[in-house]
């Protein structure tokens, strides 16, 4: 069992947590909790480390058959250690470090999300877990956005990262993309609660990027300037803005709506 902090694998564990940089460096970052580790395995996502506490919950400890079937590296770490190293207020007494994936956009495609400058991580994480409820193809992200690998993002989405592909991409890249999409380009739709065509007055069915830009500036003005369109949602309680991923929520779900209508 590992009771010190000092371990190198405990170590590790906490600087993937806590410096985007080694994230980076190693591709790697931390799952917490048994409702990831179980979205992990569905996902046949390998993972290098498993960590469970000398104390964990029942949904923990009915996963350690399943991680070991699977010859995932196991260790015991004492109750109060682990406590130490979790990220959450009351953990499940489990964690893992895994593999970032390899990810591209399927030639195909016909529905991705931009998320613009999204600095919250909450609100990024809610985003990737809306778009993979919404079968978006993909989620790109724009330089200045969250670590989408932090573990209040990885959080939030609650598996998403598993589920689509997540990329990170200039705009210039962007918008190439969509002007040389396969077939015919994809229309560039940007969120604006000031001047844009009410969502449900859109034809959300062609080939689209949505980008949701942050709830305190907005889209870049790289966007704005190669939109092809603009869309709001109406609020009739004359409020100013949504959250972001409230926002979101409502767009992604208009253009489910119209695509199986």
């Amino acid at each position: 069992m590992i009771t010190s902090i000092h371990n190198p694998k405990i170590q590790r564990v906490r600087a993937l947590m806590q410096q985007r940089a080694r994230r980076e460096e190693e591709h790697a970052f931390v799952i917490e909790g048994a409702r990831l580790i179980e979205e992990a395995l569905l996902s046949g996502v390998p993972l290098d480390l498993v960590l469970i506490s000398s104390q964990p919950s029942p949904r923990a400890t009915h996963l350690v058959t399943d991680l070991g079937a699977n010859q995932f590296p196991i260790e015991e770490v004492s109750a109060e250690l682990f406590q130490r190293i979790s990220d959450t207020e009351n953990p499940q007494g489990i964690l893992a470090i895994t593999r970032r994936q390899s990810h591209h956009i399927p030639s195909d495609w016909d529905f991705i999300v931009i998320a613009d400058n999204l600095r919250d991580p909450g609100n990024l994480g809610s985003l990737l877990r809306t778009s993979a409820a919404a079968a978006a193809n993909a989620v790109i992200l724009t330089p200045q956005c969250a670590d989408v690998y932090s573990p209040k993002v990885v959080r939030a989405a609650m598996g998403a990262h598993f589920k689509l592909p997540i990329l990170q991409k200039t705009w210039e890249e962007i918008i190439l993309l969509c002007r040389t999409r396969s077939g015919n380009p994809a229309q560039l739709l940007v969120s604006d609660v000031e001047s844009g065509t009410p969502c449900w007055q859109v034809d959300l069915r062609q080939p689209l990027a949505l980008v949701i830009g942050s709830e305190a500036e907005g889209v870049n003005a790289e966007a704005q300037q190669a939109a092809d369109q603009r869309i709001r949602i109406p609020m009739p309680g004359h409020i100013e803005s949504l959250n972001a991923a409230v926002a979101a929520g409502i767009l992604l779900f208009e253009v489910v709506r119209q695509r199986c209508s």
